[in-house]
């Protein structure tokens, strides 16, 4: 069967992931068989993201239709997000006097039935004190005596939930100072954020945000094996429906990719990728831009480039500028590995001309570094230097890679052009090479990554780079991309 037959629910089941499969599956009490072996398909495709297998036509089609509602109705029931909009609705209707009778039972039975773990605790907390102001002012003792009760037992974890939340904030000034590069330890707050995590008495929110903070804590020191355990535990909440909603289950998927990426699981990595790019929200384009950097990293270059191409008109409307010219820069990338150089140098171009300012202010690194590859790949090297100079990328990258330690590409690029014009000779460019690859031979992962840069250049200096590559390895170091 093609995926046109049955279209409709077909594109809805392609847009399920597989932890919602698996809560469905466990909360299922079918008693027609149809329906299941249907939700056990949803299922299968769900996991195999590379293999479809197609859905019985025989089937009545309503059987279709009605599994559909019921799967969006029954996610809705756990979606915290949902919740929150609930909550805001509510909060509208008390402020402006126009909560109406159902609202009112929905808000006291929720009140009755008020279980933790509870995502946005402090919200649904200030919601009900809002509305024991409603209902004292209109003289509803009762109701008001089971609210006020509920506020009086919760009184305590409000207060805790919002003092934890304070003291996240101050543990992401320095996280973000550190990633951003700039002089700051984060590693003090490891034990704290551990132990924010896995409470069991706190809200859900706090718990989601230390482990975000965590994941940029254990990235910035590389200690990506004490965050693996974490992303586990989470993935076992997920899976019985605890703190569950689709924007949460994409960024989980987002930062599996960043983890298992770092630690060279790359078939990891590309699964999740695929996941965190089945919905499109804020951070679509920033899942996207990963996803293409795995599949480059792998050589799985025409893959990339059919990725990026499906993402190109959310990129037109995104609102943030860092994504926007990441997404260019891999985009352009991902057009020179498929040998599409003249298209890759034309989109650069056209995109700098409209956007110099942003680009200079956000992502000149990554954008430049994939502009100055596609004009090697043409060997346009005196262009090569224009460029750098016009933007003064070679001073630039100088003052980037003492600030963080990241690749060369434009100065490599830039050296490279410089020997091929006759303005530095062999023995100098050996040594640069040395120099600009010093800094990354220590780790492995940085080795990777710099062999990988030393491949985009050998076939214009094949013996200069096979001299570099013998002088590491005289030391005992390894420069290789596999």
């Amino acid at each position: 069967m093609s995926r046109s037959r049955l279209g409709i629910f077909t594109e809805f089941a392609d847009t399920l992931l597989p932890h919602e499969t698996a809560w469905l599956l466990s909360v299922q009490e079918f008693h027609d068989p149809v329906r299941l072996d249907i939700l056990r398909r949803v299922d299968l495709n769900c996991r195999h993201i590379h293999q479809f297998t197609p859905y019985d036509e025989q089937y009545d089609k309503r059987k279709y239709s009605n599994l559909k509602g019921w799967i969006q109705s029954k996610l809705e029931t756990i979606d915290v997000d949902e919740q929150f909009l609930w909550m805001s609705r509510m909060e509208q209707h008390i402020m402006t006097d126009a909560l109406l009778p159902e609202d009112e039972r929905t808000l006291i039975r929720a009140v009755k039935n008020f279980r933790k773990p509870f995502f946005f605790f402090a919200k649904f907390y200030e919601l009900i004190r809002d509305y024991r102001h409603f209902l004292l002012v209109r003289m509803r003792y009762a109701s008001h005596e089971l609210v006020s009760d509920f506020l009086s037992h919760y009184a305590a974890d409000y207060r805790r939930s919002l003092e934890v939340n304070e003291q996240i904030h101050r543990a992401t000034l320095d996280v973000v100072r550190q990633y951003s590069g700039k002089a700051a330890e984060s590693i003090q707050w490891e034990g704290w954020l551990s132990d924010i995590f896995y409470d069991e008495e706190l809200d859900g929110l706090n718990r989601y945000m230390a482990l975000v903070r965590l994941t940029f804590v254990y990235l910035n020191y590389r200690r990506f094996d004490r965050l693996l355990p974490k992303f586990d535990h989470l993935d076992g909440l997920f899976r019985q429906g605890i703190y569950y909603s689709k924007r949460l289950l994409l960024n989980y998927y987002g930062n599996r990719l960043l983890l298992h990426s770092k630690i060279r699981e790359f078939d990891r990595a590309e699964y999740y990728g695929h996941l965190s790019v089945r919905g499109k929200n804020n951070d679509y384009l920033h899942y996207v831009n990963n996803l293409a950097a795995v599949l480059l990293r792998q050589r799985k270059d025409k893959e990339a480039l059919e990725v990026m191409r499906q993402a190109l008109p959310e990129m037109k409307v995104a609102q943030s500028q860092f994504n926007r010219i990441g997404f260019v820069a891999f985009y352009v990338r991902s057009l020179a590995r498929n040998r599409q150089f003249r298209s890759a140098e034309n989109y650069a171009e056209s995109f700098l001309r409209a956007y110099r300012k942003e680009v200079h202010e956000y992502r000149w690194h990554a954008f430049f570094a994939a502009y100055l590859e596609v004009l090697l790949h043409q060997r346009q090297y005196d262009k090569i230097l224009r460029v750098s100079a016009q933007n003064n990328l070679l001073e630039r990258d100088e003052a980037y890679r003492m600030k963080s330690i990241s690749l060369p590409d434009i100065s490599l690029y830039h050296a490279v052009a410089m020997h091929k014009e006759g303005r530095l000779d062999g023995d100098d460019l050996k040594a640069l090479l040395v120099t600009l690859a010093e800094p990354l031979v220590k780790e492995e992962e940085q080795r990777h990554h710099l062999a990988d840069a030393f491949s985009q250049v050998r076939a214009h200096i094949p013996d200069i780079v096979h001299h570099v590559e013998r002088e590491f390895h005289s030391r005992g170091i390894l420069l290789s991309s596999h």
